[in-house]
């Protein structure tokens, strides 16, 4: 038998009677939730009822061809180039973050000045850091178009993001775990690797998850860097294309449609495992 709790519902029905407001916002509230969810919905099953019936095994070929359209070069190069961005941004988000909360005096103007540095960046539109690498990496480098000018665009891009999700992070790690540190006999060094970074770990995480996704969906940043080419990389300089560029490019060709939308379902899967196996991997390290 489900318990109905009664005295619950009449104190909100008398709450939402003194205060009609708050009924108005609980509605418009549960209103876009409901949009929401459902759009989202919508959006899902129009690509896997669109895309699952294209999937076939030429698409997985491990050579593409005007035959096949492949996307198996496709999968390979986006899987390099976020484990590259990653490699990249990672590590400089956090320390630089860790700098920000630990190290740097409250109220200092080079922080404030980071900080307003950090979230410009992050409201930047894609094409711009595009455009960036294209005259920085590609040109002034060197590099071409190559996995290796996408991946050091894409991890500025995704710095930003890494930088504020850590930060806040750290900012909600109580100071009695650093003070209980120090009456330890704990250091500066060994309190923040040992007792704030892992107390912090999956808030940091949800950012490289956040960041992860938006590499996997970027295409504009990496037309004019990594290139369009559809084959596995011979080395870092060599250009290539990711799931999603292979779907932009597939669309507006106008010819592969079809397979357009199965790329569609395979990328949708792809961020699904990839969030999964950083929920997974949080999890584990948070518990470890």
């Amino acid at each position: 038998m489900i318990k109905i709790d009664t005295r619950s519902i009449h104190r909100k029905l008398r709450t939402y009677k003194r205060s009609p407001l708050s009924l108005v916002l609980l509605l418009l509230v549960l209103s876009a939730t409901a949009i929401t969810v459902s759009t989202l919905l919508f959006i899902i099953a129009y690509i896997l009822i669109k895309g699952i019936p294209n999937i076939t095994a030429d698409l997985f070929a491990w050579e593409y061809t005007s035959q096949n359209v492949s996307l198996t070069p496709a999968i390979i190069n986006t899987l390099i180039i976020v484990v590259l961005a990653l490699l990249i941004a990672v590590p400089l988000g956090i320390f630089a973050a860790v700098y920000l909360v630990e190290y740097a005096k409250r109220r200092n103007k080079l922080v404030e000045m980071i900080r307003l540095t950090t979230e410009t960046l992050a409201g930047i539109p894609s094409i711009i850091y595009g455009l960036f690498g294209l005259l920085f990496f590609v040109t002034a480098m060197g590099w071409g178009f190559s996995i290796l000018a996408g991946a050091f665009t894409l991890a500025i891009m995704i710095l930003p993001v890494i930088m504020r999700t850590t930060e806040e992070a750290l900012k909600a790690v109580p100071d009695s775990y650093r003070e209980g540190s120090f009456a330890l006999g704990a250091n500066k060094l060994r309190t923040v690797f040992r007792i704030v970074l892992p107390s912090a770990m999956p808030g940091i995480l949800s950012g490289i998850i956040l960041s992860i996704g938006r590499i996997v969906g970027e295409t504009a940043a990496l037309l004019y860097t990594a290139g369009t080419v559809a084959e596995i990389p011979k080395n870092l300089l060599s250009s290539g294309r990711t799931l999603s560029v292979h779907m932009y490019v597939l669309s507006s060709e106008g010819l592969y449609v079809n397979q357009a939308y199965a790329t569609a379902v395979v990328l949708l899967v792809t961020v699904m495992i990839i969030n999964w196996l950083s929920n997974f991997l949080a999890k584990k390290i948070t518990k470890g």
